[in-house]
């Protein structure tokens, strides 16, 4: 709903925007519209990505399809760069030396406003969900969107974070334009936006290369899928423990488990098959995989709590 909300607001504003470009001959004008329709036309390649990233795993894909997720995320990310930030820097070049005054600012500036309400209500609802889940993760908001899995939910966050400081940039330069009447105001704006847009692709294409490549969990996940397997109560101790992520908020889970009881091989096989089907059951886990700990191995420490050897009254935490 998040991606479908900003490609509805991108769309009107791009119309209006370009509109308001050719009336106007403004330069900052023109970078904005560019800014709009590229952002519009990656939140086409996110609505796929959300698709794609949900299929569920077969044969060929034993951990599902959810790093597909990533790569048109990462797609959407160059399109910013090539479409929103190279043409809004080399258009503000070239007009760098124009003398020719923005027609009917008037209309710019109504476009603009129309286009900040529209970009606010996205933005809006993108950082009230973003808010939301970092408080469930006991995190800043700046933090969750930078860290989290969820690629598309990012992209929305910073592509409607610099449409609305893009928004005052080319507002502030039509305006410096009508008063010093320098005409290259308008051609810095242009190219301020564009370089705006050039650091948001750098971030966001950063951050998918990141989980494409595979990127470590963060030591809170590490600390909340811990304390979770020591809650069950089959398990009394962790002693090796990876976590990857395939998918956004999709995990591959590999553990070496200590079970408690000294049952037979065939009743700790069948027992330890269970165990990973409660854990499949948590929404975020994808697959996981367990096996047996040896006696000499060290527990895993997780927040700095071990729970005694046959625990079994823990409360399990919320794995996100």
């Amino acid at each position: 709903m998040t991606v479908i909300i900003a490609f509805l607001a991108n769309l009107l504003v791009a119309v209006a925007k370009t509109f308001a470009a050719i009336i106007t001959a403004s330069a900052s004008m023109v970078a904005e519209a560019a800014h709009s329709w590229a952002d519009a036309g990656n939140e086409i390649f996110l609505l796929i990505a959300d698709r794609q990233g949900a299929r569920s795993k077969d044969a060929r894909h034993p951990l599902g399809y959810g790093r597909s997720a990533f790569v048109w995320s990462l797609i959407a990310a160059f399109g910013i760069f090539t479409a929103g930030a190279i043409v809004s820097i080399m258009h503000g070049i070239q007009e760098l030396g124009s003398d020719e005054p923005v027609e009917s600012p008037v209309v710019a500036y109504a476009v603009l406003a129309v286009a900040f309400v529209l970009e606010g209500a996205s933005f809006t609802q993108a950082l009230i969900r973003s808010r939301r889940l970092a408080r469930e993760r006991g995190s800043s908001t700046w933090d969750f969107v930078i860290e989290t899995s969820d690629t598309t939910l990012r992209a929305v966050f910073f592509e409607d974070a610099a449409a609305l400081i893009g928004l005052v940039l080319a507002g502030g330069s039509i305006a410096l334009h009508q008063i010093t009447g320098i005409a290259a105001w308008d051609a810095v704006g242009s190219i301020l936006v564009g370089l705006l847009l050039a650091v948001v692709a750098v971030v966001l294409i950063g951050r998918n290369l990141a989980f494409i490549v595979g990127t470590s969990a963060s030591r809170a996940l590490r600390s909340r899928v811990g304390t979770a397997l020591l809650a069950a109560p089959a398990i009394e101790r962790v002693t090796y423990l990876h976590i990857e992520y395939v998918g956004p908020n999709r995990l591959f889970i590999v553990a070496e488990i200590d079970l408690a009881g000294d049952d037979r091989e065939h009743d700790v096989a069948r027992r330890l098959r269970d165990v990973e089907r409660q854990i499949e059951a948590h929404p975020v886990v994808e697959t996981v995989v367990l096996s047996l700990s040896v006696d000499d191995e060290p527990s895993l420490v997780f927040d700095d709590v071990t729970y005694p050897i046959g625990r079994a009254d823990a409360t399990s935490p919320t794995i996100r």
